[in-house]
């Protein structure tokens, strides 16, 4: 079985600049999806040039295998922190636990998780409304957030 070590190493030497890797899974029968992303997104031919790259450092001969590369995709959760940081000013949908999902916008983020900025309704006790409030929540990494691009249809 070719290992996952390898696939991550061929993927970093090929992916440069504004490229990073999410994510390689090597399944049973040597299955591999590797999964990459940019700062301005990935096109068609990138993916194509990783594959390429990645065939052509496999020996095919001693030992057969499938590839598929592919950008993450706008609706799948963040998995590392390169995503977190090229979303910032960015609307997202946060997910955590059986906490009630937040929609907002990341303003910052650190090693240890994110700033998201959200509006939160709030009963105005003079006029006896409802009024929606800019507030700023703290999600931390260890917490494991589920975190996605907000997509909108206008």
């Amino acid at each position: 079985m070719i290992k996952k070590e390898i696939i991550e190493q061929l993927t970093a030497d090929v992916l440069t600049g504004e490229f990073f890797l999410i994510q390689v899974t090597v399944k049973q029968g040597n299955v591999i999806e590797v999964i990459i992303d940019g700062d301005n997104g990935v096109s068609i031919q990138k993916c194509v040039d990783v594959s390429r790259y990645i065939e052509q450092h496999l020996d095919r001969e001693s030992e057969d295998f499938e590839l598929s590369v592919y950008s993450a995709g706008l609706g799948n959760p963040f998995k590392v922190y390169r995503q977190y940081e090229k979303n910032i000013g960015k609307e997202v949908d946060v997910k955590q636990g059986e906490e009630k999902p937040l929609s907002g916008t990341i303003l910052s983020v650190d090693e240890n998780g994110f700033d998201l900025e959200t509006k939160v309704s709030i009963k105005d006790e003079a006029t006896r409304k409802k009024k929606e409030v800019k507030k700023v929540v703290r999600f931390n990494f260890t917490d494991q957030p589920e975190v996605k691009n907000s997509i909108t249809f206008k």
